[in-house]
């Protein structure tokens, strides 16, 4: 793993539960304790933590840390006390269920995550809000964008397998759907992005180069538009290189917007104990200035901090 947060060394959950509770139940709360001990803990760690809270002050973590914080620092801190399946089982029910449905939220997770990860995420989503994830999507989204999410959840990517024969037979097909764009193109499009595996498709897209002289992303962003094809260009862009993907997720969130606060949060807690040090290293290669320079730039309070301690940062970035 390239993640940012590893295991604590000489880990105690009774002695970090006994400093989160008195942070927690003093007169004002003490927030940088609160940074210091979850933000420098791995996932698996703050689960235990949560466990000894529990049987020491008979109440729930999660409740105490919602009761004592607010805003956006509230969101890191809570964020950080799910397990990942949880966690993405929390924002895809959040994106689905707001106000407004959060289509960039649903591509993220859907687009990036493994057939285990889908099946751990899909489970919780279940046992969390007692309805299914597919259902939910068949709901709030419409269109080719809702078919190929509902074709993600599936989570069925074939997985390992690569067959050169049928790989230029796939790229004549994709070159197809890029110029005739009717509705069982688009199925076949999607079909073929959401089902082969990963190295297949990496010998697909070579092979559409060869056919069209043309990048499978350009192709995709003259022929579609919308969120179907922001959805269709996340897929290729996780199958050739996650940590570019979320650096470029990153960077948008925070400039484009006036920095989208959640989908920073997101990224940053659930890349935490798998590549943001990839992703890290992306950012900077890609924007010239390094992702702690940017948070720390228009982030700031506690918040700032938690989001600092999940980042990380070499000396230069400070």
């Amino acid at each position: 793993t390239q993640g940012t947060i590893l295991p604590a060394p000489n880990f105690n959950p009774i002695m970090d539960a006994q400093l989160l509770g008195g942070a927690l139940q003093g007169i004002s709360c003490e927030k940088d304790v609160l940074i210091d001990i979850l933000t420098q803990r791995c996932n698996s760690q703050r689960l235990m933590i949560a466990e000894a809270y529990r049987d020491m002050y008979g109440r729930d973590l999660i409740t105490d840390l919602k009761e004592n914080l607010s805003h956006h620092f509230k969101e890191v801190m809570v964020g950080l006390m799910y397990p990942p399946a949880s966690y993405d089982a929390h924002e895809l029910w959040h994106a689905l269920k707001g106000v407004d449905t959060e289509e960039k939220c649903l591509i993220d997770i859907l687009a990036s995550r493994s057939n285990m990860e889908i099946f751990q995420m899909k489970e919780a989503y279940l046992m969390q809000y007692n309805t299914d994830l597919q259902q939910d999507i068949d709901c709030e989204t419409s269109g080719h964008f809702r078919d190929t999410l509902m074709n993600l959840a599936q989570g069925t990517r074939m997985e390992g397998y690569a067959d050169p024969s049928t790989a230029a037979q796939d790229a004549m097909i994709l070159w197809e759907a890029c110029q005739q764009k009717t509705g069982e193109h688009k199925n076949m499009l999607q079909m073929i992005l959401c089902n082969r595996s990963h190295q297949q498709l990496w010998m697909v897209f070579q092979e559409f180069q060869n056919i069209s002289g043309q990048d499978i992303v350009d192709a995709i962003n003259e022929c579609y538009d919308g969120y179907f094809q922001e959805l269709l260009v996340a897929i290729v862009f996780c199958i050739r290189d996650k940590p570019s993907y979320f650096a470029y997720r990153l960077y948008n969130a925070i400039h484009d917007f006036g920095f989208h606060n959640k989908t920073v949060i997101r990224i940053l807690i659930a890349r935490s104990e798998i590549d943001l040090m990839n992703i890290r290293q992306r950012y900077k290669e890609r924007y010239g200035k390094s992702l702690f320079h940017d948070i720390k730039h228009f982030a700031s309070g506690h918040y700032e901090s938690a989001l600092l301690a999940i980042c990380a940062g070499d000396t230069e970035d400070y």
